[in-house]
Order: C-alpha cells, then sequence, then structure tokens
C-alpha cells in the first residue's frame, strides 16, 4: 500500500466570517481518507510554508475543531498579502524544498483570484521537479469577484453571502436611525468595501426589496460626478424629507491618498481620507435643500468578520467547498479548484464541481451591468433573486461561555523545522 503523504492547507487575503468552516471541512474531510496522512496548517498563509511553520491541526481536539465553525476570520491559522510573483524563484523552490522536507503530497490554498493563481504556479513547479504535488484551491472572498460574469466558473464565493447578510442589517439598522433622527440628520452616507466589484453595496438593496426606503446605492461602476450626486440626494431629500446613502468604498471621488497592498490592491481602509467622508463634506459644504446636515458612517473590517450576522447558508457552504477541496485532493485531481454551481429552477440548491484553476487563477468577476437599474442609483429584481438566497433564513446560534462567545483556540503544536532558517525574497532589506 502507498504510504500516506501530508496535506497543508494555508489561507490568503483578506478573512472571512465563514474562512474557518472551509478549514473545518478539510480537516474533517482528510480524516477518511487514509492516503492523507497529517494535516498541517501553514501559519499565516504561504509566508508559513516559506518559513517552514507547519502548524499540526491533526493534533487538535475534536472540540476545538468544531470550534472553527463559528470562529470568524483566519485567526485560528492566519492569512497573509504576501504575493509569490514570477520573479521570485527563490521563494517559488523554497516552497517546494519544505513540501519534499515534510512530505507533503497535498496543497490546499483557501483565497481568492491571487491565491488560485499561486497554487497553480507551485503545481506547475512542482510537476517540473518530479515532486508528486496535488494542488487544489478553495473559493474565499467577499468580494465575490472570483469567476466570471456569465457565473460559469462559480456562482458565488463563500464569505459573500455572510457580508450580504451584514449590509441587509446594517441598512435596516440604519434606516430606522434615519427615521427617528432625520429633522436634524437628514442624510446618512455608508461605506461598503468592496474596491471596484459592486456586489457588496448592492447586498444593501436585500434590506428593502420593496423600495420602500429612500434608498440610494452608488457603485464604482456607474461613477457620478459629485455634483449629480448632491442633485439626486437633494432631489430626494425635497420628496421625502430624508435620504440614505451606500456608496462603494471605490466610488470615484478623486484622490484619497491611494495606499497599495502586496497584491497591488488599493487599500482604502489605509487611505488618508474615506470615499463617505468626501461626500458628506461635500454635501454639508454645498448645503442640503432641508435644515440639517449629513453624517457618515464607515464600516471597516466588522464586515467581514462580525460573526453574529454569518449567513448560515454561508457557512454550510463553506465547510463542503472545503471538504470537496479534499475530495479532489485525495482522489488525485490536482489542478483545479473546488466550485460551487447553482441548480437551475425556482427554488434554491447548490452543486460541487471543479474548475482548472488556470482558468480562475487572476480572473476577476465583474457585477453585471444588466443589474444596474437605469437610474444608476439601484440594482435590479434580477439581482435581488441571485443574492436573497445566499443570506439564508436564520440567524446562527453563537457558543457562548460566561456570556463572551467561546473561540477555537488550537495548541501551537508545529511540525519540527528540517531546513536552515529562510527569510522570503520580498522582506528583505
Amino acid at each position: 500500500m502507498t504510504a500516506a503523504r501530508n496535506l497543508v492547507v494555508a489561507q490568503s487575503g483578506g478573512p472571512t466570517c465563514v474562512i474557518n468552516n472551509s478549514l473545518r471541512g478539510i480537516i474533517e474531510a482528510a480524516r477518511e481518507y487514509e492516503q492523507i496522512g497529517t494535516v498541517y496548517g501553514a501559519r499565516h498563509g504561504i509566508e508559513g510554508v516559506l518559513k517552514e511553520e507547519l502548524l499540526d491541526l491533526s493534533a487538535q481536539s475534536e472540540e476545538q475543531v468544531a470550534l472553527l465553525r463559528t470562529t470568524p476570520v483566519a485567526g485560528s491559522i492566519g492569512t497573509c498579502r504576501y504575493k509569490l510573483r514570477e520573479r521570485q524563484t527563490e521563494d517559488f523552490q523554497r516552497v517546494i524544498d519544505v513540501f519534499r522536507a515534510h512530505q507533503v503530497g497535498y496543497f490546499l490554498y483557501i483565497g481568492g483570484n491571487d491565491s488560485m493563481d499561486t497554487a497553480n504556479k507551485i503545481a506547475q513547479l512542482a510537476q517540473q521537479q518530479g515532486l508528486d504535488l496535488v494542488a487544489v484551491g478553495v473559493p474565499k472572498t467577499i468580494d465575490n469577484d472570483v469567476g466570471d460574469s456569465q457565473f460559469r466558473l462559480i456562482d458565488h464565493t463563500p464569505g459573500y453571502g455572510s457580508v450580504a447578510k451584514y449590509w441587509m442589517h446594517m441598512v435596516q439598522y440604519a434606516d430606522q436611525e434615519n427615521k427617528g433622527s432625520c429633522p436634524a440628520d437628514p442624510v446618512l452616507v455608508l461605506q461598503a468595501m468592496g474596491r471596484k466589484i459592486g456586489f457588496i453595496p448592492a447586498a444593501a438593496r436585500l434590506a428593502d426589496p420593496r423600495r420602500e426606503t429612500p434608498l440610494q446605492i452608488y457603485l464604482a461602476e456607474r461613477a457620478v460626478p459629485l455634483e449629480q450626486l448632491a442633485d439626486q440626494v437633494s432631489d430626494q431629500l425635497r420628496a421625502c424629507g430624508r435620504c440614505l446613502v451606500v456608496v462603494s468604498e471605490g466610488f470615484d471621488v478623486g484622490d484619497l491618498g491611494k495606499v497599495t497592498d502586496a497584491f497591488g490592491h488599493q487599500s482604502f481602509g489605509s487611505s488618508r481620507m474615506t470615499v463617505a467622508q468626501v461626500v458628506v463634506n461635500y454635501l454639508n459644504g454645498v448645503g442640503l435643500p432641508v435644515k440639517g446636515a449629513a453624517r457618515g458612517n464607515v464600516a471597516g473590517t466588522d464586515q467581514r468578520h462580525s460573526m453574529a450576522y454569518a449567513s448560515t447558508v454561508d457557512l454550510e457552504e463553506a465547510y463542503a467547498v472545503g471538504a470537496k477541496a479534499v475530495e479532489l485532493a485525495a482522489t488525485g485531481q490536482g489542478g483545479y479548484m473546488a466550485t460551487i454551481l447553482r441548480n437551475p429552477g425556482p427554488g434554491y440548491s447548490v452543486w460541487y464541481d471543479r474548475v482548472p484553476l488556470a482558468e480562475v487563477a487572476n480572473s476577476e468577476r465583474q457585477f453585471p451591468q444588466e443589474w444596474i437599474a437605469p437610474s444608476g442609483i439601484d440594482v435590479t429584481d434580477d439581482f435581488v433573486r441571485y443574492a436573497r438566497p445566499l443570506v439564508g433564513e436564520d440567524m446562527v446560534s453563537l457558543p457562548l461561555s460566561g456570556g463572551r462567545h467561546r473561540l477555537a483556540q488550537f495548541e501551537p503544536t508545529y511540525a519540527s523545522q528540517k531546513l536552515p532558517p529562510y527569510v522570503p525574497q520580498a522582506d528583505r532589506k
């Protein structure tokens, strides 16, 4: 019988409410395959592989692994924004050397576009060097921008359903705030994550599918000058006396003091000014047609770590896609990403399949133009029909102890390091 080979799982990019449930799906599914030996978690993504920091996940208690279901973000094994670029040949070689030293035959990378590209490149290099390595991608991103605009590669990414549910509730609550305090604060501007892709701010419409709230949604894909935005808000104020504005963090309002991460993506949370503040300042500067002032609310990383708003549908699917990735790996189906596809028909159901990493690597799905309403400040019912099932029907039940949320706490049991210390290429002075 062929000796079991070990599995390394790593996470990359921004975390989500449900990323740990994909990790849980991987750990628990791996127990069912005798060809998989120890499951290791690379501490802080691919950086953990480079530094040979491999947390023994097989040694963790079943209780702590089970708690991953309701433990948000990536504190369990960590994530990173370290990008392996083609010129970093030493980094790529180091990954192969670490895998060879620890008898790793399976590599699962949980992440978005860039992570799928990294997994694909590592698989190709391993093949060139004669290392029997099966690399599989596990999708994750709150932006829902992995895949294609025809939703052929993946219907939606784990993480999106939960951030959509967060915004559904936040806009409901903001509407109550605005309704109650509109004599003094008639305009409330809310800023949503999403860089240049509008799936997150679009989810605001889920709070009011019948369009009974004076809500305007400004997507990065449909830019308008601030003058026009102010005119549209003023029209709403004249008609209703109040207005909720949800604006994408990537909406073009001019220079914000651009800061980029290691992937080259703009980090709006690190900029000197926020889009919402620019909009609020402009509205108050030109004046409103009613008494009072505009106020702003900029949600931060709570959009992706507020576990109380996690979608139960999202949790279930995140687990299943992690388990599917293990199935692909254990059966030698490397070079693929596990995927979620929606079944046709009026009801909502999904099935799990695979798509080639080469197709999905560095892909970027755009928000469909046909889902933007003719007004440019709303989304269509087709989007609502797409997104509504993803938020689920129930609130997640959280395990508590002494009133505090119980979170997974792994023992710091690491594989013995077998190679000399290494400094990743991009970190060298």
